[in-house]
């Protein structure tokens, strides 16, 4: 049952290849004069890369983890602390009620595009309605991908499918200084949401699917559901001890459970419903509570009409911008009722014979 399958990955880049996909980087003729200092940080990147030099800086984890000893990147720690400050937040019966609202376009004018999207005036007007309710509203724009310098959302590497433990809340998988992988969005995003008394998605149909930036975002996010927090029971990616762990009985704590939720998904001619339910589903199985039928918005906008006269075509829809609002409304009277107690946060907790 633990046994671990290897085999797949390739073997460690040569020295050579390493100087290439390095060098790449600085393919700017601009460069050229300063040839010999990114040589000489090209010879410390290739040392971090063929040291596997993760996490260059750690600290002991310290009391309250099972090996206090181990030492534990201060980058992880970092996020850890966030999460903690932005869960007393959420709890504290005093705060903001605070609504994210997760705009899931690709599109906005800072990038070749050109042009804002129709999600992100979707998300103005269900502002406006938010605020208007007394909600505290932190826009999470994942556009900024594609229209800021070193704005990244790193893929999931899929740790959960090898052991549930080895999956860690928040990942660790990032930063990798070894693998050139840092500025990682997620470090930030994790703690708004965890600060959230409601999370809203607005968003486009690509393809029959989320837009990247926000399919990133929702793998992510596995490690919110059953996600190890504390990463020195498995001491750090240790493969075998993870699968102990899973074996003996894991609990899948659910981080994110008991906040509310709305969803705005639009399209032009298919695939809106279908997108709209996947993400449904998604917020549902990690504990999340819709916030009704008014909240749950599948539309096209435009229908087989031509891209260019798209926003045209929202300016004549009130209908759908009134819906939009109505979503925004209904996420609103949720969360107070959230608040106030006359809405139940979460189902009763009951033995689950298939839990995962």
């Amino acid at each position: 049952m633990t046994d671990i399958r290897t085999g797949q990955a390739p073997g460690p880049l040569s020295r050579t290849e390493f100087g290439q996909r390095y060098q790449a980087s600085f393919a700017d003729p601009a460069f050229a004069a300063e040839k010999d200092a990114i040589g000489r940080i090209e010879e410390i990147a290739w040392l971090a890369y063929r040291d596997g030099r993760k996490a260059p800086v750690t600290r002991k984890a310290g009391p309250g983890h099972a090996d206090p000893h181990y030492d534990l990147s201060v980058d992880w720690l970092a996020a850890r602390d966030a999460i903690a400050a932005a869960q007393a937040a959420y709890a504290d019966a005093t705060s903001a009620s605070t609504v994210l609202l997760v705009i899931g376009s690709a599109r906005n004018d800072g990038s070749c595009p050109g042009e804002v999207s129709k999600t992100f005036r979707l998300a103005r007007w269900m502002t406006e309605e938010l605020e208007g309710q007394g909600m505290a509203v932190d826009t999470l724009d994942l556009s900024l991908t594609t229209s800021d310098f070193g704005r990244r959302i790193f893929p999931c590497k899929g740790c959960v499918s090898t052991a549930m433990p080895l999956c860690h809340w928040p990942c660790s998988c990032y930063p990798n200084h070894a693998l050139g992988q840092t500025g990682d969005w997620m470090n930030e995003i994790y703690p708004r949401w965890v600060r959230a008394h409601a999370v809203v998605i607005v968003t486009p149909v690509y393809w029959y699917q989320s837009p990247g930036p926000l399919k990133l975002m929702i793998d992510r996010l596995v490690c919110a559901d059953g996600g190890n927090p504390d990463p020195t029971s498995t001491h750090g990616k240790k493969v075998a001890e993870a699968k102990e762990l899973e074996m003996k009985g894991w609990d899948y704590p659910q981080h994110l459970a008991g906040r509310a939720y709305g969803l705005v998904v639009h399209g032009d001619v298919a695939g809106v419903e279908g997108s709209r339910r996947n993400l449904g589903d998604w917020l549902d199985w990690m504990g999340l509570i819709d916030a009704g039928a008014p909240a749950l918005l599948d539309r096209f906008i435009g229908y087989y009409e031509p891209y260019a006269t798209s926003h045209e075509s929202l300016d004549r829809d009130l209908p759908v911008q009134r819906e939009a609002r109505n979503v925004a409304l209904a996420v609103a009277h949720a969360v107070k009722a959230l608040r106030t107690g006359t809405l139940a946060a979460v189902q009763p907790r009951t033995d689950r014979p298939r839990p995962k």
